[in-house]
């Protein structure tokens, strides 16, 4: 299979964006890296550069440490009513609705994902996060306390901000989960120092000009860009940083743990995922079948809480298996930036080849390909979309968080929940699930005995700024999203007075 990839034009906004030089946000200020080394951004489609950003070193970190910290400690961040700060969150929100397109653009040449899903997914997601949590900023309170002990006391807990606060992003969704760590923490008082992905740093380069343009102080938030040694471990490791919100693979996740021990600062990782699928036989298979497609070829399968292990009963797995097979096939697969598109490249030729390595240890398990399990073409990082039958799990394909757009089936014919939710808990991940029934006792009972941060019945990929999300096990530590993100980025404090 081959498909004729072209870059297709952007709009004159874009294209200049793409042409300027990159620096680091510092203090309000963009300046120059210490090291003067530059990395090439590419377009996954073409495989072709079409940016360069600054590759940042220990002595840029320091000096954006000292800048967040100065704004959290001296002000005027943390010094601002929450009314004041929700104000900007919310000037912030509608600027980004305003720039959708460009934003767009710039997402999906930069993460190969097609730019209609960038508007209204990425862009309207992201939009909608500074709204809600715009919101809470005038709402963070404490609590008064009746003592257990007799006396007279005025016992009461005060929320405060944690301080400087080091959000490091992947490469996947840039926008969205910068916004997730973001605007709970501007929300509450917090600074930081954001870290993107070196594969894609275009779109937060952006936002932070917008962030700039609608009035936030220097200081309160700073953009380092480079890879993650030594840029990254650089921040992980500072003891001027209070907390690490990261987003990433379980591997980095263990390294981010272990460095935050210097000064015990605190962390919260949102990190793999392996979901499970469960498909009773009673399910609305016209219904399900999209749902279960999408959930896997969504963003070519580079999403943490992708929908990648399914069990299916018996009895309709046949019928599901080549339904999905089927949906496989309406996909357009091209360049991100044609509208037309809906499944881009994967993000980079190591993506690929690491994708198709583990196609190739399945097969050699014993797991069968219904459709799809080749690279697309030679220009590019795509490849088709995969089906695979007769997995167990045994096999790595199964155990193994992919990030790709494969789809590992299996049948079940046991009736018993405790069962076959067993199987779906079967991995060290916990991140996400999804339950195909239409009797919602089932769904129900299923939904409490599947260990996984986010259960969605009949639907995958369901995200909301009111919802938490994070993952049991192995996908992580703490919650992102409503009220427990608010938690997150707070300390309390006790305060008692004698009376």
């Amino acid at each position: 299979m081959n498909i004729n990839v072209k870059t297709p034009a952007v709009s004159a906004s874009t294209e200049a964006f793409l042409k300027r030089a990159h620096k680091l946000y510092i203090n309000g200020e963009w300046v120059d890296g210490v090291s003067g080394e530059t990395i090439d951004v590419l377009d996954p489609a073409t495989g072709r550069v079409i940016s360069t950003s600054t590759a940042a070193v220990a002595a840029d970190v320091d000096k954006a440490v000292a800048a967040a910290r100065e704004a959290f400690d001296k002000g005027p961040w943390s010094k601002m009513t929450g009314i004041q700060r929700g104000k900007l969150i919310s000037k912030l929100a509608s600027r980004l609705e305003e720039l959708a397109d460009e934003l767009a653009e710039i997402e999906a040449i930069d993460c190969g994902k097609p730019v209609t899903y960038a508007k209204y997914v990425d862009v309207g997601l992201t939009a909608n996060i500074y709204h809600y949590m715009a919101g809470w900023a005038s709402k963070v309170s404490g609590e008064t306390v009746s003592l257990a002990n007799p006396g007279d006391y005025h016992a009461f807990t005060l929320r405060e901000p944690v301080g400087v606060v080091a959000a490091i992003t992947p490469w996947n969704f840039p926008l969205v989960l910068t916004a997730y760590k973001l605007a709970p923490l501007l929300a509450v008082g917090c600074t930081c120092i954001i870290k993107p992905s070196e594969l894609t740093p275009l779109s937060t380069l952006r936002f932070v000009e917008i962030l700039e343009e609608v009035g936030f102080p220097a200081g309160v938030v700073n953009v380092i860009t480079g890879y993650g040694s030594p840029a990254g471990s650089a921040l992980v490791e500072h003891h001027g940083v209070d907390k690490v919100a990261f987003t990433g693979s379980v591997t980095t996740g263990r390294k981010i743990a272990a460095a935050a021990t210097g000064n015990l600062k605190r962390v919260t990782l949102e990190l793999g995922g392996k979901s499970p699928m469960v498909v009773f036989p009673d399910a609305d298979l016209d219904r399900a079948i999209p749902g279960l497609a999408g959930a896997i070829f969504f963003h070519q399968g580079q999403v943490c809480t992708a929908g990648t292990r399914l069990y299916v009963h018996k009895s309709i797995h046949d019928r599901v298996v080549e339904g999905i097979a089927a949906e496989s096939r309406k996909l357009k697969i091209g360049h991100g930036l044609e509208l037309d598109t809906t499944m881009g490249p994967l993000i980079s030729s190591a993506q690929l080849q690491k994708v198709m390595g583990f196609l190739d240890q399945g097969k050699s398990e014993g797991a069968e390909t219904v459709i799809g399990g080749g690279r697309i073409g030679d220009v590019g990082f795509f490849m088709e979309p995969t089906v695979l039958t007769n997995t167990h799990d045994g096999m790595s394909v199964v155990r193994e968080e992919i990030f790709g757009p494969v789809l590992c089936v299996q049948a079940y014919e046991d009736d018993d929940l405790d069962a076959i939710a067993a199987k779906a808990n079967e991995t060290i991940f916990g991140l996400a699930a999804s339950i195909w029934t239409r009797d919602l006792s089932v769904a129900h009972k299923m939904a409490k005995r599947i260990k996984a941060g986010s259960v969605w019945i009949n639907a995958h990929n369901v995200f909301d700024p009111a919802l938490p999300f994070g993952g049991f096990k192995q996908s992580g530590w703490g919650r992102e999203e409503g009220a427990e993100a608010i938690r997150t980025f707070t300390e309390v404090k006790s305060v008692c007075a004698v009376l």
